[in-house]
């Protein structure tokens, strides 16, 4: 279809001497003003056999810099007492595009005869092309501004190091494109591009971003208008085959025509399209045969403005094109001559409509963009210069341009050469009169915080295929939480950018995290970070996921506390001996003028009954939140008590030996072990088990632990013993002075006298080593708070089982049976003359 394009926007500088001298026949401007400064603009424009047609947009892009140098012009702010002019070329065709060349790079005009080549004009700043290709193949000798080009490879400074665009680069757009995919959950998207710089680029760029966001893509494609059928049809065909049901097009709208209209003809729908910038507004669409398949489509386009004016100045225009009509001069035939009267005032199209001003805008800004660079340039007072340096002066103040438009958008470029990022996200809707139209349902601005780029209005939002609500696509069905995937097949990861990812997935399912499982349990899935993950996010060390599986949570930390039934059972046992021993203390300190108490050696007695006390007292340290103090406490507590214990029966063993002894004659024994060799005997035995526990404490004292390991759903705070040789040696001490104790009674069982308590001390002995015996066992098997239970537990049976062997007896004839209470009874040496109970 013959169609008029811009090219560029030239503004020159009319300067200098003859360069060279001109060979074959000029090429005359379509349009010109002459001024001293002058602005060529050339544009595509041709003729077959008897239609003749252009391109509305990109002519609208003309009259949009012919408005702007008019405002300039009249503006006496900026570039005073400097007229700028411009010239419009045709470049339809490749001898035009080769003269448009050449007149910008020798700067001779195009009328120009062989003998007035002077005058020659030095081209200063290019603006156009409205495409990324022949912009990238331009001639870089001047200053080029595009509106239109937005290929992210532009941004090269080595490659082009005078390109500016006031059109944000392509991949700030393939990232936004990413997140809107993200943002909806499409996980599972396809992907075509146009065969050219500008799509092979922006997709590539895309793809990228998108898995970043753990987006899949299921094939990526490519084509151009000039590909054999064949090619396209290929494409119709993984289309039709494909799982996804979102498409990524990164093309013009004549591409994204030409794919819709083959989709329509075989009748594939239920598909979701995210456009490029490059289609997503172009009002074309409507005319493609298929444009109903594209209803819905979401995609960036720049932001909308308004240029006060530009309507009026539009209306001013004759339009032939528009009355379908020629000039007078033309040879096209089919067409009424123009009578010159005709008026675009109450005509109402394309052309003349402002209210969705993208692209014009940022030609209307660029030319602004250019000209408050060269006010800046003559404003310094630079003069004089060569054509380099001169080029050098206009780039450094292009540059730094910064201004705000009468709309107040502000313009600049950033070290790239390109304009701030920001776009509306548009969704197609059709209207009334079965056109569609781009309607604002978000935006895009790159220069805000992450989390606020991205935000979309509160507007209602048509999607493809006329759906009410966000189409769904994914590899596979969403899990819930409490759920991975587990893929049926392993991925195949080795894919090509433009090779069909179909392979990736095959088929995933959800299963259950089971609750039984230790592993599982540990793990949980992340629903809005983690959706559809293979993989399940683990907890930290001290928290639990929930029944659900969808959270984390503290888990409980448990050890024995004082608020539940087994530490208020312990404690109520361990007060109820010291209650006890007190009692028998009492009743022992009330008759201890009793020839029984007297007898069994009052000193050592009350001894023995305080270290049963602490034995009591000293099975609370055990009970409730271990902390530093308490952990060394209970240990050193325990083993310095129980020693204390010991060496009190283990002196009223030795001292019922020792008293047997003194009976016989000649025996002198008792001399050697008195009150005073008894008090250092017991002060000896424990003094050995303080020294045991202040270099247990010295060298790896106990501490506060959080064992992790033993439950998965629990905490157990517990004492850790710091150095094991420590605990162990405390209790091989304790468990030798039983020993030997025991061993002591036992010989000393069938002696005679009724004070003799050997065969009482000897039963106390034995229940104390059983006791310690199953201790040992028991105290490694059990989990948890247990083990502190086992322990108090051990430590409560030995002390009543030292209290009532050896002092239940006695309060037993002390108090109800009294008249056993003699020092006849207790000296009676008859076996006949047993206690009775």
């Amino acid at each position: 279809m013959p169609f008029l394009r811009l090219l560029v926007l030239v503004l020159l500088l009319g300067k200098g001497d003859p360069v060279c001298r001109l060979q074959g026949s000029a090429q005359p401007p379509e349009l010109a003003q002459d001024d001293i400064n002058t602005i060529i603009y050339l544009f595509h424009h041709f003729t077959i056999f008897y239609h003749l047609s252009f391109n509305f947009r990109e002519f609208k892009f003309a009259q949009a810099m012919i408005f702007a140098i008019n405002e300039i012009n009249k503006n006496p702010e900026l570039l005073p007492n400097v007229k700028l002019g411009y010239k419009i070329y045709n470049n339809c065709g490749t001898m035009d595009i080769l003269r448009a060349a050449l007149a910008l790079v020798s700067g001779l005009k195009g009328e120009v005869s062989d003998d007035n080549c002077t005058k020659s004009e030095t081209v200063q700043a290019i603006l156009g092309h409205s495409g990324s290709g022949p912009t990238i193949s331009h001639l870089y000798v001047s200053l080029q501004i595009s509106h239109f080009a937005t290929c992210a490879c532009l941004s090269n400074r080595k490659e082009y190091p005078t390109f500016f665009r006031t059109i944000p680069s392509d991949y700030y757009q393939s990232r936004a494109l990413a997140m809107l995919v993200r943002h909806f959950g499409w996980t599972w998207i396809g992907a075509i591009a146009v065969n050219n710089q500008y799509g092979l680029d922006g997709i590539a760029a895309f793809i990228q971003a998108a898995q970043e966001y753990g987006v899949c893509i299921e094939y990526s494609e490519a084509f151009s208008l000039s590909d054999p059928p064949g090619s396209l049809q290929r494409i119709i065909e993984v289309i039709k085959h494909a799982t996804s049901k979102v498409i990524m097009a990164f093309m013009s709208h004549r591409e994204i025509k030409l794919l819709a209209t083959e989709l329509y003809k075989q009748n594939i729908t239920g598909l979701q399209w995210v456009g490029s910038d490059a289609w997503i507004t172009d009002h074309s669409l409507t005319d493609s045969e298929g444009h109903s398949i594209l209803e819905g489509s979401l995609g960036f386009a720049v932001s909308q403005a308004k240029i006060p004016g530009l309507e009026e100045h539009l209306r001013a225009i004759s339009g032939n094109t528009v009355f379908d009509c020629s000039l007078n001069d033309s040879t096209n035939a089919q067409r009424k001559p123009c009578s010159g009267f005709e008026s675009l005032q109450n005509v109402e199209s394309q052309f003349t409509d402002v209210s969705d001003l993208r692209f014009t805008n940022n030609v209307y800004k660029s030319v602004y963009a250019v000209a408050h660079a060269l006010d800046n340039l003559i404003k310094s007072g630079i003069c004089h210069l060569t054509a380099v340096s001169f080029l050098n002066q206009v780039l450094q103040y292009v540059s730094t341009v910064n201004f705000t438009t009468a709309e107040g958008e502000r313009v600049y470029f950033d070290n790239n050469g390109d304009s701030p990022a920001r776009y509306e996200l548009v969704n197609l809707q059709r209207t009334n009169k079965g056109t569609m139209e781009g309607l604002t349902v978000g935006i895009y601005d790159a220069s805000l915080p992450d989390s606020h780029q991205f935000i979309m209005n509160n507007i209602t939002v048509v999607w493809g295929n006329g759906l009410t609500k966000v189409p769904v696509s994914v590899c596979s069905e969403k899990c819930p939480p409490g759920r991975r995937i587990r893929s049926s097949r392993k991925e195949s990861l080795s894919v090509n950018i433009f090779i069909s990812f179909a392979e990736m997935h095959f088929h995933d399912v959800c299963i259950p995290l089971n609750p039984l499982n230790p592993f599982n349990s540990m793990f949980l899935h992340i629903v809005f970070h983690f959706a559809d993950s293979i993989h399940c996010m683990k907890c930290p060390p001290e928290y639990w996921s929930n029944n659900q599986r969808d959270a984390c949570i503290p888990k409980v930390i448990e050890f024995l506390a004082y608020d539940e039934i087994l530490g208020t059972l312990l404690a109520l046992f361990s007060l109820l001996g010291v209650f006890l021993t007190m009692i028998t203390t009492q009743v022992f300190y009330c008759h201890k003028e009793t020839p029984l108490v007297r007898a069994n050696n009052s000193e050592l007695s009350f001894l023995l009954l305080f270290s049963l006390t602490l034995c009591f007292l000293c099975s609370l340290t055990f009970i409730g939140r271990p902390s530093e103090w308490s952990c060394m406490l209970r240990h050193t507590a325990f083993g310095i008590t129980f020693v204390l214990c010991i060496s009190c029966v283990l002196g009223k063993t030795i001292v019922v030996l020792m008293a047997f002894r003194a009976t016989l004659p000649g025996s002198n024994v008792m001399k050697w072990f008195g009150p005073t060799q008894q008090r250092l005997s017991v002060l000896a035995f424990t003094l050995i088990q303080v020294v045991i526990c202040i270099l247990w404490l010295t060298i790896n004292p106990p501490f506060p632990f959080e064992n992790l390991l033993l439950y998965k759903d629990r905490i157990i705070l517990e004492c850790a013993l710091g150095s094991a040789v420590g605990f162990w040696a405390v209790l091989g001490y304790i468990g030798l002075l039983a020993l030997l104790c025991f061993l002591l009674a036992f010989l000393a069982r069938k002696l005679p006298d009724n004070f003799n308590e050997a065969k009482l001390i000897t039963f106390s002995m034995l229940i104390f080593c059983a006791v310690w015996v199953t201790f040992i066992p028991a105290y490694v098997s059990s989990p948890g708070k247990f083990t502190v239970a086992v322990e108090i537990f051990a430590i409560l049976a030995s002390s009543y089982g030292l209290l009532f062997c050896i002092f239940l007896p006695k309060c037993f004839i002390i108090l109800l049976r009294p008249e056993q209470n003699t020092k006849k009874h207790i000296m009676g040496k008859t076996p006949n003359n047993y206690i009775y109970y």
